[in-house]
């Protein structure tokens, strides 16, 4: 009896070591690491004040941004299987309507794979490389070519403007007079890479 009181505690403990390491999560269960996105541009500092060159209120020129991808701290190529960068840019501190809904600024789209950035300066419209302006403030609800358009908030607190880029593994076949809410179901399922670049502003005090 007594060999049998020592035995029955001890098998127990084991049985539940035994399940613990069934149950324990297989190490590298994600897969290998994963090149990541970022960006970088020469007109500011992320989440500095945007300048008046690239302001709607200003000279309104889209600035520049460089494309970065990067396998832990190292620089990578980008994946094999990217077709094509997005961007949509918008100000964070909007409510349209009362609603969730922010103000879109610009919305780009099927920028070339290989693109290892954006210019300064895009133009409107479909553009040479096969980058087309989408929805934003200057397509006026599609009437117009899409093209960029820069902070425009007044005197008073900064207003926190995002560009958002998105590596994917698709071109979309979208027309230049798309929404927002398409543009982004669009690129659902697609996703490869995301990066994010914050600018404020306001206009100065007269």
């Amino acid at each position: 009896m007594k060999i049998r009181r020592v035995l029955l505690p001890a098998i127990a403990v084991l049985s539940l070591s035994s399940m613990a390491v069934a149950q324990a999560p297989k190490k590298g269960r994600g897969g290998p690491p994963r090149p990541v996105l970022s960006v970088t541009s020469s007109a500011w500092p992320d989440g500095g004040e945007v300048p008046m060159e690239n302001a709607g209120r200003g000279g309104n020129k889209s600035p520049e941004f460089e494309f970065h991808w990067t396998l832990g701290t190292e620089p990578t190529s980008a994946p094999e299987q990217l077709q094509s960068y997005a961007v949509i840019f918008h100000d964070i501190e909007n409510s349209t309507n009362k609603t969730t809904v922010d103000t879109l600024h610009w919305s780009a789209f099927n920028i070339p794979g290989t693109a290892k950035g954006l210019p300064a300066g895009l133009g409107p419209g479909d553009l040479p490389d096969g980058t087309r302006n989408g929805p934003g403030i200057a397509s006026r609800g599609g009437t117009q070519p899409g093209a960029y358009f820069g902070p425009g908030a007044g005197p008073g607190p900064f207003h926190h403007y995002v560009f958002e880029f998105y590596a994917l593994d698709t071109k979309l076949d979208l027309p230049a007079n798309t929404t927002r809410e398409d543009l982004l179901k669009a690129m659902d399922g697609h996703i490869i890479g995301k990066a994010a670049y914050v600018g404020r502003f306001h206009a100065p005090a007269q």
